[in-house]
């Protein structure tokens, strides 16, 4: 890593601050960052600048190469407003040849705001732009639609079910025997029954309830605060959001555990709370040794990783043991409408059966108003998806309905990951172990989080379905 020497308000000559060899491997590595158009970004005070590497002749067969940069850096008062980046001095490459890169710094007043200083780089016809507004306005439409639609065909459908069911209480228990019974009532005894695996079922919805409250603070206070305006500011926030909100996790988590007759509770407490900093640190940690290898400037020093060791300890797990102890005490006791069978019905036999799940694409802008509202677009269609599908499994007498529902909210996060394989196979030009591992290792850690949130949805509203029609039908 080669520094630059900038002093606020000095400026500096044209000074030479790097030599490089066009060894064979430095010239086919700048020939081919230039033929693909690479260039870079560099920050002074959180204000970014780009540079791109070079050019091609027209030709396309000579590279050239821009060896001299000039800073220029507007100021108000002692803040700095404005920078701008010149590329200049443009020298064909040749190989072994002696490359010298120079720098000069050039300060100049302006009138700019220091509040303003960041306006140049958004989009200021954003919301002159009729699209943007149309497809927001298309996607409601959709949503209205897709919950009217979804509401009107349930209603009617279990309003079928109910007089059906209401028919057969007025028979008697000899032609109520000999009757073709069958329908979700026939699971009423085992639909509330805990799913397998309750300890791991209720930590991702408890930490399912975390991300989407941080994913929700954290629209918010940007829409307010505007974060996104200062260098990591935004995920900075994210992670002091995501330990405070460790006592949602715990809580969710623990009160849920509990209602499904769960003893290990200490167990699942610890579960829930390192979850997802587990995940995340063990890919993070992964990619950081090997940038480190690289010798990247996106290394993460040894100082940040015990820092976050050090808050996952004493910061999450005991926000998560408050949250779990009052979840316990508050919401611990079951309360289905229905009682649980002490013997479980045997499930039909039936063929395999494929749930076709909605998938959503959306562009992400700097308009956070306009994400909040996708955002919740995403939750409704989520949590309409994931009914339909738990009706169905429930009218085949199938009781097993909480990893479905979590599952089908979840299998969103594979749309999202397939596309980002696509993407960097087709969209861009990243090669190499570490670019790679890089791309795939954070996407992995955002379909993952997004699968946990959506999943988290499809389970909340689904609950709330199935306690509904299990309240109002009449039962033995």
């Amino acid at each position: 890593l080669f520094l630059f020497s900038i002093e606020f308000q000095h400026n500096k000559v044209k000074s030479d601050f790097c030599d490089v060899t066009l060894t064979p491997d430095y010239y086919d590595a700048f020939f081919y960052g230039i033929r693909n158009h690479y260039w870079y970004q560099m920050f002074i005070d959180d204000l970014p600048v780009w540079g791109i590497v070079g050019e091609m002749d027209d030709s396309d067969k000579s590279a050239y190469i821009w060896t001299h940069k000039k800073f220029e850096i507007g100021y108000n008062g002692d803040r700095i407003v404005d920078v701008n980046l010149t590329s200049e001095a443009k020298v064909r490459l040749q190989p072994n040849m002696q490359l010298p890169f120079s720098y000069e710094v050039v300060w100049k007043p302006s009138n700019i705001p220091y509040k303003h200083r960041f306006d140049k780089y958004l989009d200021p016809g954003f919301f002159q732009h009729k699209i943007h507004w149309f497809s927001i306005f298309n996607s409601f439409m959709m949503v209205l639609f897709l919950v009217g639609l979804v509401s009107m065909i349930l209603l009617r459908t279990l309003r079928k079910d109910y007089a059906r069911y209401g028919k057969d209480d007025e028979l008697d228990d000899m032609e109520r025997d000999l009757g073709d019974e069958y329908g979700w009532k026939q699971v009423h005894g085992d639909v509330f029954r805990p799913p397998s695996f309750p300890l791991i079922f209720a930590s991702l919805i408890g930490s399912g309830y975390q991300i989407a409250t941080v994913a929700v603070l954290c629209i918010s206070m940007t829409i307010l605060g505007e974060l996104y305006t200062e260098r990591a500011l935004l995920l900075s926030t994210a992670m002091f959001l995501y330990a405070t909100t460790s006592v949602v996790n715990g809580y969710v988590g623990g009160s849920l555990y509990a209602r499904m007759g769960g003893k290990l509770w200490i167990k699942q407490l610890v579960t829930g709370a390192f979850l997802i900093p587990i995940i995340i640190c063990g890919v993070a940690f992964l990619i950081n040794f090997i940038s480190i290898y690289y010798r990247s400037s996106r290394s993460i020093p040894f100082t940040v990783m015990l820092s976050v060791t050090a808050i996952c300890l004493f910061i999450i797990l005991p926000l998560t043991a408050v949250g779990t102890v009052l979840g316990r005490n508050i919401s611990g006791h079951p309360n289905h409408p229905c009682r649980i069978n002490a013997v479980p019905r045997p499930i039909p036999e039936k063929k395999w059966y494929f749930i076709f799940t909605s998938f959503w694409a959306y562009k992400i802008y700097y308009v956070y108003g306009f994400m909040l509202l996708v955002f919740l677009i995403l939750a409704v269609v989520t949590v309409c998806v994931t009914i339909v599908a738990t009706y169905f499994m429930l009218n085949a007498e199938d009781y097993r309905w909480q990893w479905t529902s979590f599952l089908a909210g979840a299998s969103s996060s594979l749309y999202v990951y397939f596309y980002a394989i696509y993407y960097f196979f087709f969209k861009t030009k990243m090669y190499g172990m570490f670019q790679t591992t890089f791309y795939f290792g954070y996407m992995a850690l955002f379909s993952i989080g997004l699968g946990i949130m959506c999943g988290t949805f499809g389970f909340v509203g689904t609950s709330m379905f199935v306690r509904k029609i299990y309240s109002t039908v009449k039962i033995d």
